[in-house]
């Protein structure tokens, strides 16, 4: 797969190191020489200096042939020239970075005015991830897969934890939930695990489950969901405003601290219900005059990690449990994880791993395999695939427990959808046709069909 990649800041490195671990073919396109030249030194990748809105640049760098060119310059309107000319010149997709406001909410007009296949929108993808976490302790994180018919946890074994010293066959009898544990990454090394694989603290532990079977399993596991009724948001630029606009449509009693009077008034009249206070996000004197000690969720996403860092501490030094915020460098989320377990989010880690995992799909769905759906997960060390199950497999209704139904190392059956409905496999459980399966497998088996998951 040949894969162009315009502009080479935070979003462009990570993605260009996730491409190339894949053995994508990568060429990038950038104004500076001296960036591409400490790229191309770094990584395995080909460089041409020059405006990705240029036609002659993109055509030096293979555009006319491409797979898909990816477009992450700091200006939202050369990404989306960048992608025109690209699919102009024959590029067969394009996909492109957004994070102006007003452009990023017209994301459908400008898909099909500059046909361009994919955009990704980190300022809203953050927002919407931080809603979807808002309340969890720091060491759980929840994601959403196949169109949120799974949802997915990632679970940091603590000391006190109930998987801690726990094999999985005691644990799923203990707990007895409507949950499978997929993954576990232990000191950068994945596990596929069986059910004699004894979980250690400090392990992260991927868990599948059904939307109705959250709730329960969090119950079960001893993760304690608060009612997040108050929510103080610190930071009111365009992150904010949209966070802050779910969390009102959901009934949180949101008090929202911004430094920039226009912003403040724009959002007293957009959010009547909310409370806005105009001050210094790194002040301690603001924080306390809002009532910190007394919120059940912080949210901090202002532009700058220094800011973001102070409030984080801060409100776990004041007791608060639920504390997410905005880091885009990564030695800053290093730092605020040697104090406590916060939930970080980086908008160009967001933005560079959707990008890679849209590449990764659309690269699968070039070669020849029945792969319906397909996602990276675990730093892209292990793949979650969507099969379905057709007269050609090769163990069609042999129970799971059967010693005949063997699959292949670092290989499980996730989840079974049968008519609709997601169900979490048992010993008992039966391939038939007309199911749909959801399988995890190491990435370094490359399964490209189901009966590939058998030995």
């Amino acid at each position: 797969m040949k894969v162009i990649v315009v502009g080479i800041g935070k979003t462009g490195l990570n993605l260009i190191e996730m491409l190339t671990k894949e053995g994508i073919d990568v060429t990038v396109i950038d104004c500076s020489k001296e960036i591409i030249d400490s790229v191309t030194d770094k990584y395995n990748v080909s460089g041409v200096e020059g405006s990705g809105a240029s036609r002659e640049t993109l055509l030096k760098a293979g555009a006319d042939t491409a797979d898909m060119l990816i477009a992450t310059t700091a200006v939202d309107e050369i990404n989306l020239l960048s992608c025109l000319q690209a699919k102009n010149l024959g590029a067969k997709r394009t996909a492109a970075r957004l994070v102006l406001p007003d452009l990023a909410l017209e994301k459908d007009a400008l898909i099909k005015e500059y046909n361009i296949d994919y955009i990704v929108r980190p300022k809203i993808d953050v927002a919407d991830f931080i809603f979807n976490n808002v309340g969890l302790p720091g060491n759980v994180r929840l994601d959403s897969f196949f169109d949120d018919t799974i949802e997915m946890l990632s679970i940091v074994v603590l000391k006190d934890s109930p998987f801690n010293d726990k094999n999985l066959i005691d644990l799923r009898k203990e707990l007895n939930g409507n949950f499978l544990i997929v993954a576990v990454v232990r000191e950068g090394k994945l596990h596929i695990p069986d059910g004699t694989f004894v979980c250690k603290e400090g392990d992260d532990v991927l868990i599948i489950s059904d939307q109705k079977g959250v709730a329960d399993t969090f119950k079960k596991m001893g993760i304690i969901k608060t009612s997040a009724k108050k929510v103080l948001v610190v930071g009111g630029g365009f992150t904010g405003d949209y966070l802050t606009k779910k969390l009102i449509e959901a009934g949180k009693d949101v008090t929202i601290v911004e430094e920039s009077i226009q912003n403040c008034k724009k959002l007293m009249e957009k959010y009547p219900k909310a409370k806005v206070s105009f001050g210094n996000a790194e002040s301690v004197e603001v924080l306390d005059e809002e009532a910190i000690s007394k919120k059940d969720v912080v949210v901090s996403v202002t532009d700058r990690d220094e800011a973001n860092l102070v409030v984080s501490m801060y409100a776990w030094a004041s007791g608060v449990e639920s504390i997410i915020t905005r880091i885009d460098t990564v030695a800053h989320a290093k730092m605020l994880h040697k104090v406590n377990m916060d939930i970080t989010v980086s908008p160009s880690e967001i933005a560079a791993t959707k990008l890679y995992k849209y590449a990764r799909s659309a690269q699968m769905e070039d070669e020849k395999n029945d792969i319906l759906k397909f996602y990276s997960i675990c730093d892209s060390m292990a793949e979650l695939m969507e099969f379905d199950v057709t007269d050609k497999c090769e163990h069609l209704d042999v129970e799971f427990r059967d010693k005949a139904f063997k699959l292949k190392k670092d290989t499980l059956v996730a989840a079974i959808i049968k008519d609709g409905k997601l169900a979490v496999p048992s010993g008992s459980s039966k391939l038939t046709v007309g199911d749909k399966v959801i399988i995890v497998s190491s990435s370094k088996n490359k399964i490209k069909n189901l009966n590939e998951i058998f030995r």
